[in-house]
């Protein structure tokens, strides 16, 4: 077998056999197969696609590449949750906390930026002390005492998928749906929960585009849950706009913290109704009834007490939370009433600004940012500032025209 054959088979839109695909991956696992090698491979995919049966297989092969996590000792019903990325997507670190504080245990493995979206993992590494590196024990334990905990890929869980994720990241293989759901449900299979809520975004800043991609993609894992047994809800939500008002590590954090101590937007609307979801998966009640659960929980406190605790637990100092000191604010330079802000486009802009990665070796900054001031429908006239930026310096220009419509 031979990796050049196999590239160019894929690149013919030939179906690659399951031998096929573990001399690649596995090759490139144990680096018998190039970087430049495996990035063609994976064009090829992006371009051409996978059968089901292949994608069926190249799971297969990702959950094999490492350990399967036993969460059998964690008592009841185990649910997590999982967001196919998108610009100032906080969300794990709000429902999390809302669904522990109402007893449903959350093992959460989660991942770093990738491309143009933010990862829950980098945020919760801008929290000073904060480890997301759990041993497996820690990890169960932690869920078993305080109900939630969230970590990076443990060395031993798909490091397949930890290897082909930060390659994908780099080299323009993206936005690819079998590959996605790959990557998604070999982690997610892998991590043990009972049950999976999966989050697919739709719209200008997230990795689908079309309905029709985002129904394919929620489809296809829903496919693959039913095939290793596992119960898979999926929602299609809207990331034409950012999903709150802060974009960057930090940042993030900070607003996360405003939601569960009270912030009312949209998005605290989009976790009560995700944290609802969950709640209702793993007590099976309905979801109206979890929903008078979550809303409780909110309005008393305790989510935030929970999450506190979380950071606590995982050896984060919530108080040396910090951003940057350079601050700029960006103006509108026309009068009327913002019809768009360009998901994507900020999405850009924040990674330009350092909170995200361009190469794979990038290290992050962790307090630079974006903060949006106006809304869309809302009134501005010139002058007003849109957006306040967090930056390493000053020295940076931005249109306005580039981020807010305005009509």
């Amino acid at each position: 077998m031979n990796i050049v054959e196999i590239i160019n088979k894929k690149r013919e839109n030939k179906k690659l056999s399951k031998e096929e695909l573990a001399f690649a991956f596995n090759g490139y696992l144990e680096e018998s197969v190039k970087d430049y090698q495996m990035s063609s491979l994976l064009m090829a995919i992006c371009i051409n696609g996978m059968s089901d049966e292949e994608i069926f297989n190249l799971v297969d092969i990702f959950i094999k590449s490492g350990d399967v996590l036993d969460l059998s000792e964690i008592p009841g019903i185990k649910v997590d949750k999982h967001s196919t990325g998108g610009v100032g997507d906080k969300v794990t670190l709000i429902v999390g906390p809302i669904v522990a504080s109402l007893g449903v245990p959350v093992p959460k493995m989660s991942g770093r930026g990738l491309g143009h979206t933010g990862g829950t993992i980098d945020k919760l590494e801008s929290i000073p002390g904060f480890n997301v590196n759990l041993e497996e024990k820690e990890f169960i334990n932690q869920v078993k005492k305080i109900g939630l905990a969230v970590t990076g890929q443990t060395k031993n869980l798909c490091p397949m998928d930890k290897v082909i994720y930060a390659l994908r990241d780099v080299t323009g293989t993206v936005a690819s749906i079998p590959l996605i759901a790959v990557s998604i449900m070999s982690k997610k299979i892998a991590g043990g929960a009972d049950k999976i809520l999966l989050d697919v975004k739709l719209g200008d800043g997230a990795l689908m585009k079309t309905r029709e991609d985002a129904k394919k993609l929620a489809d296809i894992m829903e496919r693959i849950g039913k095939f290793y047994g596992k119960e898979v809800m999926c929602e299609i939500t809207d990331m034409n706009t950012p999903l709150g008002d802060n974009i960057g590590n930090a940042l993030e954090v900070m607003e996360a913290m405003d939601i569960l101590k009270g912030k009312e937007c949209f998005l605290r609307d989009l976790c009560v109704d995700e944290a609802s979801k969950m709640v209702s998966m793993s007590k099976g009640i309905s979801v109206y009834a979890a929903k008078e659960e979550v809303l409780e929980t909110l309005n008393s406190g305790k989510a935030y007490d929970k999450f506190l605790e979380f950071v606590k637990y995982q050896g984060g100092d919530i108080t040396k939370l910090s951003v940057s000191n350079h601050v700029m604010d960006i103006k509108s330079t026309k009068k009327g009433i913002i019809s768009k802000i360009k998901a994507l486009n900020f999405g850009i802009l924040s990674v330009t600004l350092g909170a995200g990665r361009v190469n794979k070796e990038d290290k992050i900054d962790y307090g630079v940012g974006i903060v949006i001031k106006k809304h869309l429908n809302e009134s501005v006239n010139i002058g007003d500032t849109l957006c306040t930026l967090y930056v390493k310096d000053l020295n940076i220009n931005i249109n306005p025209n580039d981020y807010f419509e305005i009509i």
